[in-house]
């Protein structure tokens, strides 16, 4: 059972990070490793409640209170098999996810969640440590052999869980090594490249090939791939960025995000001499307050930008959450600081860019932005600036991180016969194939760009379609349906 008191006895609190003067210098992760101490006090905070809201706020159901208490008492190993059982690389959504379980925690409702997420990575590190993540290889062969395009975390989900289930699986990767968005989208300081290459390693010993350097629909072609396996597992994700419209865009050092963290982390990795994009002695401007523009401020810190500036449409979100408008369990909209905004920088709220000046030779040189009220009243959104309160700010460098359009328009989709849904992604039925039978979708290409942990889910609930297709006995998990959404109010 539980500790009954621990919730009263002990806060919340999370792992230190490395202090700022420090980590901008490096490319490591900023958390530092958490003490078996206080991973003993945060677990004692879980109550094992009746009705586990987290589950519900997991989309891969993971069993949070079980190891909370393995975790609690030290039973490393069975809390590695506990967590194991539904998710696949832990390593990557303790790290990534901004945890919706901790947001339907029952704790949270008259005080602060349990840390679910630093529980989860030291599990998971532990385990390895101490050599509990071990190959699975299966103990037959099917006989089938299955193509899974992509290698980012709906990919390498899909890959385990059939290869695991005695199929032939072959991840397609157009980069370099394995990882997608992980690999070269993720800077190092959120997710060091190691724990993908442990990860990978460990599907290689149970029998998952890896072609990377493979641009399936040039290098392979859909008939080629079909000729080659029984079954295709689509997971190319959803990179092709959103545009914006101001005057000016056409100028030289205006670039999509990813083109930015893309080439910073192939720095990191020591595959590039030099960025391509870089924030060295710049003014920069990152349109967009998510997750990819707080990347894009970590990388322009060690990059050693003059100044950044980040902007975000809508006004500043309050600091708890608002009952009325977001009650619990839902996903509540609050101000969400990462450690890169602690590093620098200045954040604009209800702010947008009006227009782009270059200079004589074509290159940004300043932004005219104002800011704005975003009216939705209409069933679209409005961004309409308030009179009287433009600016001209120093831009020398303008990074665009306002989301993602779709699955990128490739020729492997028309070889396929695939078109893109009017939100830019494939659409499929409730067995996750698409209209091209044999064919399969999961994570960011079905869904749309989102979470690391839907993309898992997906992953290993299209491997289970997968599997019944081939003609497999036993049935394999499947954390959600493919309309599953997220619990939001």
């Amino acid at each position: 059972m539980p500790d009954p008191s621990g919730f009263l006895e002990h806060g919340r609190e999370v792992p230190k990070k490395r202090p700022v003067p420090v980590r901008i210098l490096d490319n490591r992760e900023v958390y530092e490793r958490t003490s078996r101490e206080l991973v003993t006090k945060q677990a004692s905070r879980c109550m094992d409640c009746g009705i586990p809201f987290c589950h519900n706020g997991c989309p891969l159901g993971n069993r949070i209170p079980e190891w909370n208490d393995l975790a609690r008492t030290g039973r490393w190993r069975a809390a590695i098999e506990q967590l194991h059982a539904t998710n696949n690389f832990p390593e990557f959504t303790g790290r990534l996810c901004p945890a919706p379980c901790e947001a339907a925690c029952v704790l949270g409702i008259g005080d602060d969640p349990v840390t679910i997420k630093n529980i989860e990575v030291e599990i998971i590190d532990r385990a390895f440590d101490d050599d509990f993540v071990v190959p699975r290889p299966a103990e037959f062969s099917t006989g089938k052999s299955v193509a899974v395009v992509g290698s980012g975390p709906a990919g390498l989900a899909a890959a385990q869980q059939l290869a695991r289930a005695g199929h032939a699986v072959t991840v397609y990767e157009r980069d370099d090594a394995p990882g997608g968005l992980l690999r070269y989208g993720i800077p190092d300081f959120k997710l060091e490249k190691r724990h993908i290459d442990l990860r990978v390693e460990q599907m290689r010993a149970e029998g998952v090939e890896f072609a990377c350097g493979v641009n399936v629909g040039f290098d392979l072609s859909a008939e080629d791939l079909r000729e080659r396996h029984d079954a295709v597992v689509l997971a190319v994700g959803a990179l092709e960025g959103r545009e914006t419209d101001q005057d000016g865009r056409e100028l030289a050092g205006i670039h999509q995000a990813m083109e930015h963290l893309v080439g910073a982390n192939q720095v990191a990795a020591g595959k590039a001499p030099f960025a391509p994009i870089d924030a060295r002695g710049k003014h920069v401007v990152i349109i967009g307050g998510g997750d990819t523009g707080a990347d894009c401020l970590g990388v322009a810190h060690r990059q050693g930008a003059a100044s950044v500036r980040q902007l975000d449409l809508y006004p500043m979100p309050p600091a708890e959450r608002d009952e009325d408008r977001d009650p619990w369990p839902t996903w509540p909209v609050i101000v969400r600081s990462y450690p890169a905004h602690e590093e620098g920088g200045e954040r604009n709220y209800g702010s947008a860019a009006a227009e782009f000046i270059g200079d004589e030779r074509g290159h940004v040189r300043q932004m005219r932005l104002s800011e704005v009220t975003v009216d939705k009243s209409q069933g679209r959104r409005d961004v309409i600036p308030v009179p009287g309160t433009e600016q001209i700010v120093p831009a020398d460098l303008v990074l665009l991180a306002i989301g993602f359009a779709g699955t990128e328009d490739q020729q492997l989709l028309r070889q396929l016969g695939l078109e893109r849904s009017r939100r830019g992604v494939l659409d499929c039925g409730a067995d996750w194939q698409t209209d091209s039978p044999g064919v399969f979708v999961a994570g960011d290409a079905h869904r749309g760009a989102s979470l690391i942990v839907w993309a898992i889910a997906e992953g290993r609930a299209a491997a289970a379609a997968v599997h019944r297709y081939l003609g497999g006995e036993v049935a394999l998990p499947e954390p959600v349906t493919a309309d599953a959404q997220p619990l939001t109010a």
